[in-house]
């Protein structure tokens, strides 16, 4: 079985893609997933649809409404429209406010179930009008280049079958073994930190304000969602994050007041903790004939600015972009002329927001007084400096340079 394009990884990057491309193709799109098809309502099979939420910056927003998901999606999602940035045990913050850039919010938060449960559906309907091919459950076995394309060997119901592809879409998540495979080097830079996350419940409304707060173990996010609840994302040194993750409730709910404060009033319950090792992984190689590297398996941030997942569909919607005017062209999909057009397209927003997420890191985790003292400094005069702070915001919000235009 052939097709012009075969996306590999069915997580949020790569349904979004299918999606988007079974809209534009004049063939039909393959997706291969190694999970079981999620059966509705539970979407909790798919690694990239867990119990996380997903903070989508306005720019994501904008994205979405192009593709004609964001009205169901709006329907679960929790509003951002103030963040306030602050440093434990010192007096400098800033505050952004979505009022000062003309919009209704900076930012969402939502499920990742809901946003697979979403995603999901209109892939359903794409497969019943012939648009889309889902392959799952199927594990990718191995990946022969040639002249006529790329070869995939696939594992399914305990047998083997191979289909080809003009254009391979590789997006299965951040330690995709076909990368290694194919022999695409991976740069990693440890911060020796891991992502403590749960939901927590508030005594507080949160009033829709997303905080950023930096302690001396290191970044704390707290992300709104509905009624007095809040997604943690807490980056913490690795030889102590087990520890906090096992705390008592009771203990660790008084542990997280300490370093976060009362602005939300008191912890009244916490979730389920999960812990996530942290690495800023980056793909040395984006692109082949014929092949394309997207989403984790491309870059993996840090989470303190929540900018992965909104990075990695700027980059989706921008090779759909290279794909459709390629179309109009008449040029094959496969061309490494065609692809590094998205290479250089993409190339100053990927530069951009991976650098920020680093340098905030590392900003903000160090303790030294020298660097706390002009950290504080900082941020105040971000705070005062209406420029500075609409640019800093005009980024969080993913509209620092121009979007992809797919419609």
């Amino acid at each position: 079985m052939h097709f012009p394009v075969v996306i590999i990884g069915g997580g949020m990057v790569g349904a979004t893609l299918a999606h988007t491309l079974s809209r534009i193709l004049p063939q039909k799109t393959a997706l291969i997933e190694a999970s079981p098809f999620p059966a509705a309502p539970q979407v909790d099979l798919q690694p990239s649809f867990d119990a996380r939420s997903t903070a989508l910056a306005w720019g994501t927003r904008l994205l979405f409404e192009q593709l004609g998901l964001w009205d169901e999606l709006n329907s679960q999602a929790t509003s951002i429209e103030h963040i306030h940035v602050s440093n434990q045990g010192h007096f400098g913050f800033t505050r952004l406010h979505a009022q000062d850039e003309g919009v209704s919010a900076l930012g969402y938060v939502i499920s990742n179930q809901h946003l697979g449960q979403t995603l999901f559906k209109h892939l359903l309907i794409a497969e019943e009008k012939q648009a889309l091919e889902l392959i799952m459950p199927a594990k990718v076995v191995a990946l022969h280049p040639n002249n006529q394309g790329t070869s995939i060997l696939i594992e399914r119901n305990d047998t083997t079958e191979t289909v080809t592809a003009d254009l391979i879409i590789i997006a299965d998540g951040g330690r995709s073994g076909l990368t290694e495979q194919l022999g695409i080097d991976i740069t990693e830079k440890h911060y020796n930190q891991s992502a403590l996350i749960a939901n927590v419940a508030l005594s507080k409304s949160h009033q829709n304000i997303a905080y950023e707060r930096f302690t001396e173990s290191g970044p704390m996010a707290l992300l709104p969602l509905s009624g007095k609840h809040c997604a943690l994302v807490w980056s913490l040194p690795e030889a102590m994050v087990d520890d906090v993750a096992l705390m008592p409730e009771a203990d660790f709910a008084s542990h997280l007041q300490q370093n976060f404060g009362y602005r939300l009033g008191r912890f009244a319950k916490i979730g389920l903790r999960h812990i996530y090792p942290l690495t800023l992984r980056c793909s040395t190689e984006q692109v082949r004939p014929g092949l394309v590297v997207l989403g984790n398996a491309a870059h993996q941030l840090h989470p303190v600015a929540g900018q992965g997942f909104n990075l990695a569909l700027r980059d989706a919607l921008r090779l759909v972009e290279v794909i459709k005017e390629a179309l109009m062209r008449g040029e094959p999909l496969y061309s490494l002329k065609t692809l590094n057009h998205y290479v250089q397209r993409q190339e100053a927003d990927q530069q951009l927001t991976i650098q920020w997420s680093d340098r905030l890191v590392r900003w903000f985790s160090a303790t030294t007084p020298s660097i706390s003292i002009l950290r504080n400094l900082g941020l105040i005069g971000l705070d005062l400096c209406f420029p500075g702070k609409s640019f800093f915001t005009q980024h969080a919000m993913g509209m620092g340079l121009p979007a992809a235009k797919i419609n």
